[in-house]
């Protein structure tokens, strides 16, 4: 056996063997202690979804606000959760194994870093990171864990988008060539929203091309089955100037990338879209050498005019707890997740990638990121 087959061979051992450990520290039938970080509306929303699994426990609850910690206690009464305001002390408990963290963007590597350190399993919201450097440390510190890390980009367990993408990657519509997306809304987020303290503060929050449209443009790097090479783009605070007072997050941008595999990007993303205007929402138009395909409807259009549109896959009934489902599927048997470190840290700096070239007014490259996924 030579020294790369050898590699290659203790490398997918070590794979096997931290699969079984987790499917064996499962065996007893046990269930699984799970702790949340951070309990507002997206923290409470993957409350629900852990509460309606089978085989888990929720041990822990912590906030920082003391009504969001009790409204979480409420919900969670039947599993008598201990409260904590400081991280660490759940952190510290051994009936948790598995962590949530729904925090303010700017927390999240810090807290997941901590968590895997704990030896925990951690399902951590998007975006992975909201800098560069950030996310090689959150990489490092996932693979050297040996525990499962899942982001929280609920569309990678989407059955249809799923089905409907794999089509794309059988060839449907020819060899991909370009995408078009955009994520739209007719009204700023409300100003007295639970996470506008943070949200309008782009150092904290990333700003919405990495907080919010991370998650289409990890939609599209599915498609393409790859990651951009560089970027190009334009934008800045439009419409809602200055408001709320001290806001220093866009409202409105376009960018442009370039992948590695030469298919061509072009987003946008506004919050001053008229509703009921042709255009809204969130559309992604995939363009193949034989025709595209409208991934909010899964439907195919060919290029000859001669050929009807074809709905590719057919609508399903989703299990809207499908994401977290599959992350404690990942922890009881060693199956990988849909959304691993490499889908979280390539969604995060695809949208870093792109917030850059908008605020340099520079293309921007991937190499020039300087992450080792």
């Amino acid at each position: 056996m030579n020294w790369v087959n050898r590699r290659y061979f203790l490398m997918g051992s070590l794979g096997a063997a931290v699969a079984a450990r987790r499917a064996r520290s499962q065996a007893a039938g046990a269930p699984i202690g799970a702790g949340m970080i951070g309990v507002g509306g997206r923290g409470t929303a993957d409350l629900r979804a852990v509460l309606a699994q089978s085989g888990v426990k929720v041990n822990a609850l912590c906030d920082l606000k003391p009504d969001r910690l009790d409204k979480a206690a409420s919900l969670a009464s039947a599993h008598k959760p201990a409260t904590f305001k400081d991280y660490h002390e759940l952190l510290a408990r051994k009936d948790v194994e598995a962590v949530f963290i729904a925090t303010p963007c700017d927390l999240h590597v810090e807290m997941a870093i901590a968590a895997l350190k704990a030896g925990k399993h951690v399902y951590c919201e998007k975006p992975a990171g909201i800098n560069a450097e950030s996310i090689q440390r959150l990489i490092d510190a996932v693979h050297a864990s040996g525990r499962v890390f899942q982001i929280g980009l609920q569309m990678r367990s989407m059955s249809r988008l799923r089905q409907t993408i794999d089509k794309i990657h059988e060839g449907v519509v020819g060899d991909v060539i370009m995408i078009k997306a955009a994520r739209t809304a007719s009204a700023d987020l409300p100003h007295d929203s639970s996470s506008a303290d943070w949200f309008f503060d782009a150092q904290r929050s990333g700003d919405v091309i990495v907080e919010m449209s991370v998650h289409n443009l990890d939609e599209c790097n599915w498609v393409a089955a790859s990651h951009p090479d560089r970027a190009g783009g334009f934008g800045g605070t439009l419409l809602w100037k200055n408001d709320p007072p001290g806001r220093t997050n866009m409202d409105g941008y376009t960018v442009s990338y370039d992948y590695i595999n030469g298919i061509k990007l072009s987003y946008a993303q506004m919050f001053f879209h008229p509703a009921g205007m042709p255009g809204g929402g969130q559309p992604t138009y995939v363009y193949g050498t034989k025709g595209a395909v409208d991934l909010g409807t899964a439907t195919a259009y060919s290029l000859d005019r001669g050929v009807k549109p074809v709905v590719l896959v057919e609508p399903v009934q989703e299990d809207p707890n499908a994401h977290q489902a599959a992350f404690f599927e990942s922890i009881r048997t060693g199956a990988k997740s849909p959304a691993d470190i490499t889908v979280a840290a390539t969604a995060a700096l695809t949208a870093i990638l792109g917030r850059e070239a908008i605020y340099t007014r520079q293309v921007t490259t991937w190499a020039g990121l300087g992450v080792r996924i």
